[in-house]
Protein backbone atom coordinates (compact mmCIF):
# COMPACT_ATOMS: atom_id res chain seq x y z
CA UNK A 1 0.00 0.00 0.00
CA UNK A 2 2.81 2.41 0.88
CA UNK A 3 4.39 1.84 -2.55
CA UNK A 4 1.09 2.72 -4.24
CA UNK A 5 0.77 5.94 -2.24
CA UNK A 6 4.35 6.84 -3.13
CA UNK A 7 3.68 6.33 -6.83
CA UNK A 8 0.50 8.42 -6.68
CA UNK A 9 2.26 11.22 -4.82
CA UNK A 10 5.42 11.42 -6.91
CA UNK A 11 5.35 14.23 -9.50
CA UNK A 12 5.88 13.12 -13.11
CA UNK A 13 9.07 14.50 -14.65
CA UNK A 14 7.73 14.30 -18.20
CA UNK A 15 5.33 15.88 -20.67
CA UNK A 16 1.97 16.45 -18.97
CA UNK A 17 -0.99 14.32 -19.99
CA UNK A 18 -3.49 16.62 -21.71
CA UNK A 19 -7.21 15.89 -21.32
CA UNK A 20 -10.20 17.76 -22.65
CA UNK A 21 -13.35 17.85 -20.52
CA UNK A 22 -16.05 18.19 -23.15
CA UNK A 23 -19.70 17.71 -23.97
CA UNK A 24 -21.58 19.56 -26.70
CA UNK A 25 -24.63 19.68 -24.44
CA UNK A 26 -24.72 22.31 -21.71
CA UNK A 27 -25.75 21.78 -18.12
CA UNK A 28 -24.16 18.35 -17.71
CA UNK A 29 -21.67 19.26 -14.99
CA UNK A 30 -18.77 19.78 -17.37
CA UNK A 31 -17.12 22.75 -15.66
CA UNK A 32 -17.93 21.36 -12.21
CA UNK A 33 -16.18 18.13 -13.20
CA UNK A 34 -13.17 19.99 -14.61
CA UNK A 35 -12.76 22.09 -11.45
CA UNK A 36 -13.21 19.32 -8.92
CA UNK A 37 -11.31 16.62 -10.79
CA UNK A 38 -8.39 19.03 -11.19
CA UNK A 39 -8.59 19.81 -7.46
CA UNK A 40 -8.70 16.12 -6.55
CA UNK A 41 -5.70 15.32 -8.77
CA UNK A 42 -3.74 18.14 -7.15
CA UNK A 43 -4.78 16.90 -3.71
CA UNK A 44 -3.32 13.44 -4.30
CA UNK A 45 0.00 14.92 -5.36
CA UNK A 46 -0.41 15.45 -9.11
CA UNK A 47 0.44 19.05 -10.06
CA UNK A 48 -2.37 20.05 -12.41
CA UNK A 49 -3.05 22.92 -14.80
CA UNK A 50 -6.64 23.75 -15.74
CA UNK A 51 -7.08 25.70 -18.98
CA UNK A 52 -10.36 27.60 -19.20
CA UNK A 53 -11.20 27.88 -22.89
CA UNK A 54 -14.88 28.72 -22.40
CA UNK A 55 -15.74 32.41 -23.01
CA UNK A 56 -18.08 32.30 -20.01
CA UNK A 57 -15.00 31.85 -17.81
CA UNK A 58 -16.90 29.77 -15.27
CA UNK A 59 -13.93 27.59 -14.37
CA UNK A 60 -11.92 30.72 -13.60
CA UNK A 61 -14.72 32.12 -11.43
CA UNK A 62 -15.26 28.76 -9.75
CA UNK A 63 -11.63 28.73 -8.66
CA UNK A 64 -11.86 32.23 -7.21
CA UNK A 65 -9.94 34.13 -9.90
CA UNK A 66 -11.28 37.70 -9.90
CA UNK A 67 -11.69 39.40 -13.26
CA UNK A 68 -9.15 42.01 -12.18
CA UNK A 69 -6.58 39.25 -11.72
CA UNK A 70 -7.05 37.81 -15.22
CA UNK A 71 -4.34 39.97 -16.70
CA UNK A 72 -3.04 37.39 -19.20
CA UNK A 73 -5.65 34.92 -20.43
CA UNK A 74 -6.11 32.08 -22.88
CA UNK A 75 -7.26 34.71 -25.39
CA UNK A 76 -3.78 36.26 -25.36
CA UNK A 77 -2.22 32.83 -25.78
CA UNK A 78 -4.37 31.79 -28.74
CA UNK A 79 -3.91 35.09 -30.54
CA UNK A 80 -0.15 34.97 -30.06
CA UNK A 81 0.08 37.87 -27.66
CA UNK A 82 1.68 35.89 -24.85
CA UNK A 83 3.26 32.49 -24.18
CA UNK A 84 1.19 30.03 -22.18
CA UNK A 85 3.59 30.27 -19.22
CA UNK A 86 2.67 33.96 -18.77
CA UNK A 87 -1.01 33.08 -18.37
CA UNK A 88 -0.55 30.40 -15.71
CA UNK A 89 -2.20 31.70 -12.52
CA UNK A 90 -1.94 30.04 -9.09
CA UNK A 91 -5.17 29.17 -7.28
CA UNK A 92 -6.02 28.72 -3.61
CA UNK A 93 -5.52 24.99 -4.08
CA UNK A 94 -1.91 23.78 -3.63
CA UNK A 95 -0.44 22.28 -6.84
CA UNK A 96 -3.36 23.59 -8.94
CA UNK A 97 -2.99 26.47 -11.41
CA UNK A 98 -5.31 27.83 -14.07
CA UNK A 99 -5.06 29.65 -17.38
CA UNK A 100 -8.09 31.94 -17.03
CA UNK A 101 -10.62 33.09 -19.60
CA UNK A 102 -12.70 36.23 -20.06
CA UNK A 103 -15.55 37.21 -22.35
CA UNK A 104 -12.92 38.51 -24.82
CA UNK A 105 -12.56 34.89 -25.86
CA UNK A 106 -15.99 35.02 -27.53
CA UNK A 107 -14.48 37.09 -30.33
CA UNK A 108 -11.43 34.91 -30.75
CA UNK A 109 -13.00 32.61 -33.32
CA UNK A 110 -13.43 35.37 -35.88
CA UNK A 111 -9.85 36.46 -35.34
CA UNK A 112 -8.49 32.91 -35.51
CA UNK A 113 -10.10 32.19 -38.88
CA UNK A 114 -7.50 34.29 -40.69
CA UNK A 115 -4.51 32.99 -38.73
CA UNK A 116 -2.01 30.32 -39.70
CA UNK A 117 -2.51 26.92 -38.04
CA UNK A 118 -5.82 28.16 -36.66
CA UNK A 119 -6.75 24.66 -35.46
CA UNK A 120 -3.42 24.15 -33.72
CA UNK A 121 -2.92 27.40 -31.83
CA UNK A 122 -3.39 25.76 -28.43
CA UNK A 123 -1.41 22.66 -29.42
CA UNK A 124 1.57 24.78 -30.49
CA UNK A 125 1.44 26.81 -27.27
CA UNK A 126 1.23 23.67 -25.13
CA UNK A 127 4.14 22.02 -26.90
CA UNK A 128 6.29 25.09 -26.33
CA UNK A 129 5.20 25.19 -22.70
CA UNK A 130 5.88 21.47 -22.18
CA UNK A 131 9.51 21.86 -23.24
CA UNK A 132 10.21 23.67 -19.99
CA UNK A 133 7.27 22.58 -17.77
CA UNK A 134 9.11 24.22 -14.90
CA UNK A 135 6.19 23.60 -12.56
CA UNK A 136 6.29 19.91 -13.48
CA UNK A 137 2.58 19.59 -14.22
CA UNK A 138 1.46 15.99 -14.45
CA UNK A 139 -1.94 16.80 -15.96
CA UNK A 140 -3.44 19.55 -18.08
CA UNK A 141 -7.25 19.64 -18.12
CA UNK A 142 -9.06 21.82 -20.66
CA UNK A 143 -12.60 23.02 -19.93
CA UNK A 144 -14.37 23.54 -23.27
CA UNK A 145 -17.45 25.52 -24.32
CA UNK A 146 -20.67 23.48 -24.50
CA UNK A 147 -20.65 23.54 -28.31
CA UNK A 148 -18.51 22.54 -31.26
CA UNK A 149 -16.55 25.71 -31.99
CA UNK A 150 -13.05 26.53 -33.18
CA UNK A 151 -12.12 26.75 -29.51
CA UNK A 152 -13.28 23.18 -28.89
CA UNK A 153 -11.46 22.01 -32.03
CA UNK A 154 -8.28 23.68 -30.76
CA UNK A 155 -8.65 21.87 -27.44
CA UNK A 156 -9.20 18.47 -29.05
CA UNK A 157 -6.36 18.98 -31.53
CA UNK A 158 -4.04 19.64 -28.57
CA UNK A 159 -5.23 16.80 -26.33
CA UNK A 160 -4.25 13.22 -25.72
CA UNK A 161 -7.73 12.22 -24.61
CA UNK A 162 -11.30 13.37 -23.97
CA UNK A 163 -13.12 12.97 -20.68
CA UNK A 164 -16.89 13.14 -21.16
CA UNK A 165 -19.25 14.19 -18.32
CA UNK A 166 -22.66 12.70 -19.11
CA UNK A 167 -25.81 13.70 -17.26
CA UNK A 168 -28.12 10.89 -16.19
CA UNK A 169 -31.09 12.05 -18.25
CA UNK A 170 -33.27 10.76 -21.06
CA UNK A 171 -31.34 12.25 -24.01
CA UNK A 172 -27.90 11.34 -22.67
CA UNK A 173 -27.07 8.68 -25.27
CA UNK A 174 -28.20 10.87 -28.15
CA UNK A 175 -25.86 13.65 -27.07
CA UNK A 176 -23.04 11.16 -26.49
CA UNK A 177 -23.42 9.79 -30.02
CA UNK A 178 -23.04 13.30 -31.46
CA UNK A 179 -19.96 13.97 -29.34
CA UNK A 180 -18.31 10.68 -30.34
CA UNK A 181 -18.85 11.59 -34.01
CA UNK A 182 -17.15 14.93 -33.36
CA UNK A 183 -14.21 13.21 -31.68
CA UNK A 184 -13.93 10.82 -34.62
CA UNK A 185 -13.86 13.72 -37.09
CA UNK A 186 -11.11 15.45 -35.09
CA UNK A 187 -9.18 12.17 -34.94
CA UNK A 188 -9.49 11.66 -38.69
CA UNK A 189 -8.58 15.20 -39.70
CA UNK A 190 -6.47 16.80 -36.98
CA UNK A 191 -5.31 14.52 -34.19
CA UNK A 192 -5.04 10.76 -34.90
CA UNK A 193 -3.85 10.09 -31.33
CA UNK A 194 -7.01 11.45 -29.70
CA UNK A 195 -8.90 8.89 -27.60
CA UNK A 196 -11.88 8.76 -25.28
CA UNK A 197 -10.34 8.47 -21.84
CA UNK A 198 -13.61 7.83 -20.09
CA UNK A 199 -17.24 8.76 -19.55
CA UNK A 200 -18.34 10.13 -16.17
CA UNK A 201 -21.99 9.85 -15.18
CA UNK A 202 -23.02 13.08 -13.46
CA UNK A 203 -26.08 14.42 -11.61
CA UNK A 204 -27.03 10.91 -10.55
CA UNK A 205 -30.12 10.77 -8.35
CA UNK A 206 -30.49 7.41 -6.61
CA UNK A 207 -34.14 8.23 -5.81
CA UNK A 208 -34.93 8.51 -9.51
CA UNK A 209 -35.35 5.27 -11.47
CA UNK A 210 -34.50 7.15 -14.68
CA UNK A 211 -30.95 7.70 -13.40
CA UNK A 212 -30.51 3.95 -12.97
CA UNK A 213 -31.98 3.27 -16.41
CA UNK A 214 -29.73 5.81 -18.12
CA UNK A 215 -26.64 4.57 -16.27
CA UNK A 216 -27.39 0.97 -17.24
CA UNK A 217 -28.03 1.97 -20.86
CA UNK A 218 -24.76 3.91 -21.15
CA UNK A 219 -22.78 1.07 -19.57
CA UNK A 220 -24.38 -1.41 -21.98
CA UNK A 221 -23.36 0.66 -25.00
CA UNK A 222 -19.97 1.96 -23.83
CA UNK A 223 -18.76 -0.82 -21.51
CA UNK A 224 -15.46 -0.23 -19.73
CA UNK A 225 -15.23 3.35 -21.01
CA UNK A 226 -17.75 4.33 -18.35
CA UNK A 227 -16.26 5.09 -14.94
CA UNK A 228 -17.52 3.07 -12.00
CA UNK A 229 -17.64 6.25 -9.94
CA UNK A 230 -20.80 8.31 -10.44
CA UNK A 231 -21.23 11.94 -9.40
CA UNK A 232 -24.46 12.45 -7.42
CA UNK A 233 -26.74 15.44 -7.46
CA UNK A 234 -25.55 17.46 -4.50
CA UNK A 235 -26.51 20.92 -3.27
CA UNK A 236 -23.04 21.58 -1.85
CA UNK A 237 -21.48 21.08 -5.30
CA UNK A 238 -23.89 23.68 -6.69
CA UNK A 239 -23.16 26.16 -3.89
CA UNK A 240 -19.37 26.00 -4.08
CA UNK A 241 -18.78 28.12 -7.25
CA UNK A 242 -20.60 31.09 -5.74
CA UNK A 243 -17.90 31.11 -3.06
CA UNK A 244 -15.09 30.84 -5.60
CA UNK A 245 -14.12 27.44 -4.27
CA UNK A 246 -14.07 23.86 -5.57
CA UNK A 247 -16.56 21.64 -3.76
CA UNK A 248 -13.62 19.70 -2.30
CA UNK A 249 -12.50 22.84 -0.46
CA UNK A 250 -15.98 24.16 0.28
CA UNK A 251 -17.18 20.90 1.83
CA UNK A 252 -14.80 17.96 1.66
CA UNK A 253 -17.17 15.57 3.39
CA UNK A 254 -20.20 16.07 1.14
CA UNK A 255 -21.10 13.15 -1.18
CA UNK A 256 -20.15 15.10 -4.30
CA UNK A 257 -16.64 15.88 -3.05
CA UNK A 258 -16.08 12.29 -1.99
CA UNK A 259 -17.20 11.13 -5.44
CA UNK A 260 -14.68 13.39 -7.19
CA UNK A 261 -11.88 12.07 -4.98
CA UNK A 262 -12.85 8.53 -5.96
CA UNK A 263 -13.01 9.58 -9.61
CA UNK A 264 -9.47 10.99 -9.45
CA UNK A 265 -8.21 7.73 -7.96
CA UNK A 266 -9.95 5.73 -10.67
CA UNK A 267 -8.52 8.00 -13.35
CA UNK A 268 -5.00 7.51 -12.01
CA UNK A 269 -5.49 3.73 -12.04
CA UNK A 270 -6.61 3.89 -15.67
CA UNK A 271 -3.62 6.01 -16.59
CA UNK A 272 -1.22 3.63 -14.89
CA UNK A 273 -2.80 0.67 -16.70
CA UNK A 274 -2.47 2.55 -20.02
CA UNK A 275 1.21 3.27 -19.40
CA UNK A 276 1.89 -0.34 -18.41
CA UNK A 277 0.16 -1.75 -21.51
Amino acid sequence: MSNLVARLSRPDARRPRVMVVANQKGGVGKTTTAINLATALAAIGKPTLLIDIDPQGNASTGLGIDHADRKVTIYDVLLGGAPLADAVTPTKVPRLSIVPATVDLSGAELELIEMERRNYRLKDSLEQFAQSNEQNFAYVLIDCPPSLTLLTVNAMAAADAVLVPLQCEFFALEGLTQLLKTIERVRAGLNPQLEVQGIVLTMYDKRNKLSDMVAADVRTHMGEKVYKTVIPRNVRISEAPSHGLPALIYDLKCPGSQAYIKLAGELIQREQAREAA
